[in-house]
């Protein structure tokens, strides 16, 4: 039954709406006042509050109060615009195949914007309840150059002239680990949960480097006592849009600002390196491990792999707007499975705990899915940094050992045929990636060794 969307639209999403929310949706069943915010992020957008936030609710309804959230915006004060007037609540829906599924999450308690308040940000951080601070920055929030330390940018620049009103996410992280220094406080751990080829070593490097151009002891104490654990996150989470806003309200009658979406399929793994104690997430399905790069590389060899051949495809055959459109036609998910199957499933190495033929059929339901589908633009777009790291290491592998590679040629010639910015059928294509200007001058002269 909808709900009464005339209401819905009058109502507000926050505290004292909860009860009556409850009758239409999965609510928080703990009382928030009770968390103990130990964990700061940085970073908050959609993939953070449809992945780990997730992860920190589940653990509360489980009656786990130790391990509440902060959340810390500190580029566009959008999503503090949302989520304040809604005592830090939001809403995920999940959308599988078969139908959607709400629920509000109630972890994240606080919310703060760096520019509105630097000091509220540091205080945060250096409390001595804080013991991870996660990330989800992307990786051109990440100051390095080569996985070198890089004072480059301007940003960066005016952390190290004026630490105590830092401009950047390690400006924050490095003056809040000199602070508890400085009261004979911990370190804490700093968990990056970015795709990036290994996050916690990047992570290391950007603190490290910021903490030793300010001070070579500060960077000492922070090498001996902080950690810095690499991850592997998976979900797809597309943007939120008017479209997800209004379903919201009336399918659920929940008025929420900012709503996010996901599928129901969602991974976590961790490298079991705390150094301030570690969240019990493992009883909420994250997986505790001595080395993520297994996990890593299956992820991105098969998932972002394909993603990027069935982008560049797709874009060429025109008419295909998504991925559940080119998975729908049988040409496509025929040549998607041998793919996986024949060619960059073969030269992984096994990873314990996952059966590879079936993470390789959970991929290509992932990727029919009408109701999360992802835009091929999105698939397509940052090319130059996309394919050296996801499908031409397969395709190297492959022809290093002597095995098959035609579907992977296949993808990397479809990439060069996409970089010329037409489809098959004369429609214009527009490419976007930071080195569009070289690249489609290189695809023109049609000479796929430069």
């Amino acid at each position: 039954m909808l709900a009464d969307t005339t209401a819905a639209r009058t109502a507000v999403l926050n505290n004292r709406s909860l009860p009556a929310l409850r009758r239409r949706v999965r609510v928080p069943e703990y009382d928030r006042t009770t968390l103990t915010p130990a964990v700061v992020h940085l970073g908050v957008g959609g993939f953070h509050r449809a992945h780990q936030a997730v992860y920190l609710d589940d653990l509360a309804n489980q009656g786990e109060t130790g391990w509440g959230e902060v959340g810390v915006g500190l580029r566009s004060p959008a999503m503090r615009d949302a989520l304040l007037p809604q005592d830090c609540l939001f809403t995920v829906v999940e959308r599988g195949r078969g139908g959607d599924r709400a629920r509000v999450l109630g972890a994240m308690t606080r919310y703060l914007f760096g520019p509105d308040d630097p000091g509220a940000v540091l205080d945060a951080l250096a409390a001595p309840h804080t013991r991870v601070v996660t990330l989800t920055i992307t990786g051109g929030g990440y100051p390095l150059a080569g996985g070198e330390f890089s004072a480059a940018d301007p940003d960066v620049r005016a952390d190290l002239a004026a630490p105590r009103v830092p401009r950047t996410v390690f400006g924050y992280v490095v003056e809040a680990l000199a602070r508890r220094r400085r009261a004979g406080l911990p370190a804490f751990t700093v968990l990056s949960c970015d795709n990036l080829p290994d996050n916690g070593a990047a992570a290391r490097a950007a603190v490290l480097g910021l903490a030793e151009r300010r001070a070579p002891g500060l960077a000492a104490w922070i090498e001996t006592h902080a950690s810095f654990p690499a991850s592997m996150v998976d979900r797809i989470t597309p943007e939120t849009g008017d479209a997800l806003r209004e379903l919201v309200v009336r399918r659920f009658g929940v008025p929420d600002r900012w709503p996010v979406a996901a599928e129901p399929f969602s991974q976590w793994i961790v490298a079991d390196q705390f150094c301030a104690g570690r969240p019990p997430l493992d009883r909420v399905g994250v997986r505790f491990v001595d080395d993520v790069a297994p996990y890593r590389l299956l992820k991105t060899r098969l998932l972002n792999g394909c993603h990027s051949a069935i982008g560049y495809l797709g874009a060429l055959a025109g008419g295909y707007r998504t991925t559940s459109d080119v998975l729908a036609d049988p040409v496509f998910a025929g040549y998607l499975a041998a793919l996986m199957r024949t060619e960059i499933a073969p030269v992984l190495r096994p990873v314990l705990g996952i059966d590879v033929e079936a993470y390789q059929r959970t991929l290509l339901g992932r990727f029919a899915n009408p109701r999360i589908s992802d835009p091929l633009s999105r698939l397509c777009a940052r090319g130059s940094t996309k394919m050296p790291a996801y499908l031409l290491p397969s395709l190297i592998d492959a022809r290093r050992r002597g095995r098959p590679s035609e579907l992977l040629t296949l993808a990397v010639a479809a990439w060069f045929r996409y970089l010329r910015g037409s489809a098959a059928d004369g429609s214009r294509i527009d490419v976007a990636d930071a080195r569009a200007g070289r690249l489609q001058t290189l695809a023109a002269a049609d000479d796929p060794r430069a």
